[in-house]
Order: structure tokens, then C-alpha cells, then sequence
């Protein structure tokens, strides 16, 4: 039966007893990890969210009936103890904070007793995902996800610190606002009081953040809730938070600077790790030509060759036919892979394939300089050497071509260059390599909608003088845009803002925007640039994103408390769940039962 605590207070979490505490009393609460009943001595390991220590109750150090009850003590009991610190009477744990001592109890009360949990609470649980996320008030116990938590608190914390001290103001935007249909799809909040109407919920602060600058406040952040109705992925939730900011008279080099400061100072204070400033940059362009993405891992070689004028005259269908067709030829050097079996090969190009090659080229250099290939037969002797030669090509490596269109070639080398290293074990967690990607387009074309849509959004502030390509040739428009990326992963973006109205109503005319329609979306926004408005630039991070990777984990579900899975569903609460018919009469919505299929 459970137990009150009757009067104790706790002294210590488990973890902050240490060996200058030996023979001291202490007060600690927690739940029972395991317990061993060695006839008569039983050893407890009491666990909180600081780590765990062991426990001894003996007869003579503890009453009778406090000995009985220790005996009982299961897995997931809640209790309280007071006891004296001694040094380990048995063999010392190195593998754990408080291997050097234990405390002899005095005292218990057992304050909750628990059912056997579904499975054990323990670090590196092997128990599949589902069901710890169904029951994660008991997934969250496990040390591990305690210790990712604990880190994105800190994150948070350091995050307020660092830009109050910079200046910045924290400021709440809205979290009921007006739909604006561009990008990803929004969530939608029915109103009672008008009914048929819609608030969404925001994809990100942006429009308020800029009224803000309007609005005079000139340095602005956020610890900000988003939500985007998309499909999810490993480092994707319908809900998520973002790091926001926003600057007033600024450019680029204003919003990098602040931001570089407290990337060094977060990655130093968090995880002991030096950022070397400045951060490098690399253009758009540049990434796309040497890592095949916008989002490159710097922490490995294996760049892009473009080899289109090598093979520009060779007889290969394959190749001659992406160069005709204004594509380009393209490859990546697997350094030491030259004998991988054919089967990894072909597993290679149908990996390929998913990410839209129509196939795979490959040349596979033999240790004594013979060459196996695919496509050898369609060349002559003098243009496989030249090949090589430009791949950087030695003895035992293997040489892997796209050829299509660029988008197309850049996708699949981009996506190889990633796998190729994880089967070859290139990926270091314990490095960290950023890299700044500037100098996006504008925009891109979309074949569906027959028009350019905003890489970013459309407030975005393109290169000066790339103005008068914006009626010329769009496509070409560089943007005033920039996205911090850490081992091949986008933390951050953001971009220098349109101020000019001029430039801000020629872009919604490249968009495909009316005048008024521009106005019905974003009118408010619109009208406030009408009565002064600074230059401004601004960036947010993914705060889930960046915790998942200084965490070192896969999965940004492993940072969030009660995260949603793949059909963004609550596997613990059920979410989302039909309600009353009541509640849909008072917002005067009725549910259409969707049609079975035959």
C-alpha cells in the first residue's frame, strides 16, 4: 500500500551524491530500477532523471519491517529513503557516476507501487518503437532520452541568454492567423463565432516577424510553434519549434555574424566542441556542382566530377543523348570500392532508380589497372583513360555515372554520395562540419502549376544586380538567401527581406499574382510597408533538428517529448480521435463519410 512521504524533503537527486558526501545522511527519492534480495542484504539500484546508486538494507541498519518491505521493492516502485553515504563495500562501477559508494538505508517509504511496465526501462532499448511510443510516460524514464531532454532544455536556455544579451527582444506572435495557401499545406481551426470561417495555424512566424520590424522593435526572436500539414519523415513532425529571429538594418554578413556567435558559443557550452569561425560558405551553385545538394556533408570527400566535356563525343547513347538534350554527364569516384561484388552494384542502381535515374554507368578499376564497365564496349580505349584520368581514377576504386538533366543527375549523385558513405562507415557522429549555402535561385518552376513558384517565400530580396534578369530571364535570379547546414543537414535558413515596394509587387507578378489577389492573401503586410518600413533580414532554425543531431541520434522523435509518428498520428493518446457531434452542431460543420472504393 502506498505510502505519504511524512514530512521528507529530498537533499539530493541520486546522481549529485558523490564521494565527498561519505557519511552524510541523505534524503533521495526515485524509481526502483532493480533490486537483488541476497537473503540478508538486499541491494536496490534507485534511478531518477540524474542517473542511478545503489541502495543496501540490511538488518540492523534499517527495522524489521523496513527490511521486509525492501524485499518486496520491484521494478518501477516509487520510493523515498533516508540513509548514510559509504564508500562500496563490494567491487567500485566505473560505468556509473556513483560507482564508488552506495547508501546504507535507513528509512523507506514506498510511495507508488507499479505494475510489471510492457518492457524493460533501460538505455538502448531494443523494444520496438509503437509500443514505447504508445506508452511514452514510460519511454521518456528510460536515462537516454532523460539526457536528450535535458540537452534541448539546455539548448532553450542558452538559446533566451545568448540573443538577450545580443540585443534581442523575445516576443510571442500568434498562433491563430489568417491562411495563406503558399507552401505547405495548413491546419485549420474552424470558428465557432464565424462560422464557416478558418484560422491556420502557423507554418512559421514570418509575416508577424516582419510587421515587427515595421513596427520599430529592431531585433526580434522566438522559441516559436510551428505546424505544416506534410508528410513526415525521420527529422520531420507535424508540430515543431523553431529558433526565430528577425533584424533591422542589416545585410547577409549582419544576420551570418550574430548567428556564427552563437553556434560557437551553443556547440561549446552544450558539448565542449570549438567552432572554428568564420563558418565556411559555399554558393548554391558550387554545392549543387561538387555534392550533387543544397544541403551538403562536408565531413567526407567523394565530390561530384562533371565529366559532359570528356565524353561530348563518345559513341554511348546514354551519355550522347543527356549532353543533346542540354543535360550533363556527371560522376563520383567510391575510393577502394573497385571490388564491390556485382550484386551491391545492382542494388546501387536500383537505388538509383528511386531517385529518378533511368540507370546507373559504373567502371570498376582492378587492383593490377584492368577496367571492368558497363558501358567499356561503347567506348574507345583513349576515351575510357581520359575518363578515368578525370575521375581521379586509381587502382581499386569504382567509378559511378548519372547522365540526364541536371536536376535529375544532381538528385541521384547527391542521394549515392550520402549512401556510398554510410555503407563505407565515412559518417562520424562525433563531427561536426558546417557549412553556410548562399546565393539560392529565387525561384523554381513548377511543370504542375505552369509557373515559378518562391524557393523561400515570396519576401525574399534577390541579388541587386540580378534585378533586371526578373523580367529577362527569372529562372536565373539569385536570391539574398542563406541556409546553415550542419553534416548534411539544413538547421537553419533565412534570408535578407524585400523593403522595396516596387520589388515586392514585381515579384508577386513573377509569381503568377494579381495585384488584388496579392492583397487578399497578404494585404496586411502589404499596407504596413506603406508607412516606413527598414531594410530587414531574418533566419530560423529547426530547434528539434538541431538538438537530434548535437544528441547524436537519428530521429528528432528521439527529442521531443510526445512526438508524432508517420501518419502524424498520437500512438499514446490516440490524437487525432472523432469528437461529439455536439461540438461539430456549434461550429456548424458536418463530416461527408468518405465513399468505399468497389
Amino acid at each position: 500500500m502506498a505510502e505519504t512521504m511524512k514530512g521528507l524533503h529530498r537533499s539530493h537527486r541520486c546522481a549529485e551524491v558523490t564521494k565527498a558526501d561519505i557519511g552524510s545522511e541523505v534524503t533521495l527519492m526515485g524509481w526502483v530500477q532493480k533490486g537483488r534480495n541476497k537473503g540478508g542484504i538486499v541491494f536496490v539500484d534507485l534511478r531518477d532523471r540524474s542517473g542511478i546508486i545503489q541502495l543496501i538494507f540490511e538488518n540492523g541498519s534499517i527495522d524489521e519491517a523496513g527490511f521486509e518491505k525492501a524485499g518486496k521493492l520491484r521494478s518501477e516502485f516509487v520510493i523515498a529513503v533516508v540513509g548514510t553515504v559509504e564508500a562500496r563495500s563490494g567491487a567500485v562501477n566505473p560505468n556509473l557516476a556513483t560507482g564508488e559508494i552506495e547508501i546504507r538505508v535507513k528509512t523507506l517509504r514506498v510511495l507508488s507501487e507499479a505494475e510489471t511496465p510492457p518492457f524493460p526501462i533501460e538505455e538502448d532499448s531494443k523494444t520496438r518503437e509503437e509500443v514505447r511510443l504508445k506508452y511514452r510516460y514510460l519511454d521518456l524514464r528510460r536515462p537516454d532520452l532523460q539526457r536528450n531532454l535535458m540537452l534541448r532544455s539546455q539548448v532553450a536556455t542558452l538559446t533566451r541568454d545568448y540573443f538577450t544579451k545580443e540585443g534581442f527582444l523575445e516576443i510571442e506572435t500568434p498562433t491563430m492567423i489568417k491562411s495563406t495557401p503558399e507552401g505547405a499545406r495548413d491546419y485549420l481551426i474552424p470558428s465557432r463565432i464565424h462560422p464557416g470561417e478558418f484560422y491556420a495555424l502557423p507554418q512559421s512566424p514570418q509575416i508577424y516577424k516582419q510587421l515587427l520590424m515595421c513596427s520599430g522593435y529592431d531585433r526580434y526572436f522566438q522559441l516559436a510553434r510551428c505546424y505544416r500539414d506534410e508528410d513526415l519523415r525521420a527529422d520531420r513532425q507535424p508540430e515543431f519549434t523553431q529558433i526565430d529571429l528577425e533584424m533591422s538594418f542589416v545585410d547577409v554578413d549582419d544576420v551570418i555574424d550574430v548567428n556564427e556567435r552563437f553556434l560557437a558559443r551553443l556547440f561549446k557550452e552544450v558539448l565542449n566542441v570549438e567552432v572554428p569561425l568564420p563558418i565556411q560558405r559555399i554558393t548554391w551553385q558550387e554545392a549543387m556542382d561538387r555534392y550533387g545538394s543544397d544541403k551538403p556533408d562536408l565531413r567526407f570527400g567523394m565530390e561530384l566530377h562533371n565529366v559532359t566535356d570528356v565524353v561530348k563525343n563518345c559513341e554511348f547513347a546514354v551519355f550522347k543523348g543527356a549532353i543533346e538534350n542540354g543535360g550533363s554527364v556527371r560522376g563520383i569516384n567510391a575510393k577502394g570500392q573497385g571490388s564491390m561484388p556485382r550484386k551491391k552494384i545492382d542494388k546501387l542502381v536500383a537505388f538509383a532508380k528511386d531517385y529518378g535515374a533511368k540507370g546507373l554507368a559504373y567502371v570498376a578499376i582492378q587492383e593490377d589497372g584492368s577496367l571492368k564497365s558497363s558501358f567499356a564496349k561503347f567506348m574507345k580505349d583513349e576515351e575510357m583513360a581520359a575518363l578515368v584520368q578525370a575521375m581521379e581514377g586509381e587502382a581499386g576504386d569504382l567509378l559511378l555515372f548519372a547522365a540526364d538533366k541536371n536536376k535529375v543527375v544532381y538528385d541521384v549523385l547527391g542521394a549515392l554520395r550520402l549512401e556510398l558513405a554510410k555503407q563505407m562507415e565515412l559518417l562520424n557522429k562525433d563531427e561536426f562540419r558546417f557549412v553556410w549555402v548562399t546565393e539560392f535561385p529565387l525561384l523554381e518552376w513548377s511543370e504542375e502549376q505552369n509557373r515559378f513558384n518562391a524557393m523561400h517565400h515570396p519576401f525574399t530580396m534577390l541579388m541587386e544586380e540580378d534585378l533586371e534578369l526578373l523580367d529577362t530571364d527569372p529562372g536565373k535570379v539569385r536570391a539574398k538567401a542563406y541556409d546553415i547546414v550542419l553534416n548534411g543537414n539544413e538547421i537553419g535558413g533565412g534570408s535578407v527581406r524585400i523593403h522595396q515596394n516596387d520589388i515586392q509587387e514585381k515579384m508577386f507578378e513573377v509569381l503568377g499574382f494579381t495585384k488584388e489577389a496579392a492583397y487578399e492573401q497578404f494585404g496586411f503586410l502589404l499596407n504596413a510597408f506603406k508607412y516606413g518600413v527598414p531594410p530587414h533580414a531574418g533566419l530560423a532554425y529547426g530547434l528539434d533538428r538541431l538538438a537530434m543531431l548535437m544528441a547524436k541520434e537519428d530521429s528528432i522523435r528521439d527529442v521531443i517529448a510526445f512526438p508524432k509518428v508517420k501518419d502524424a498520428s498520437d500512438l499514446m493518446s490516440e490524437a487525432p480521435s472523432p469528437v461529439a457531434q455536439e461540438q461539430l452542431d456549434e461550429l456548424e460543420l458536418k463530416i461527408h463519410a468518405a465513399k468505399e472504393e468497389d
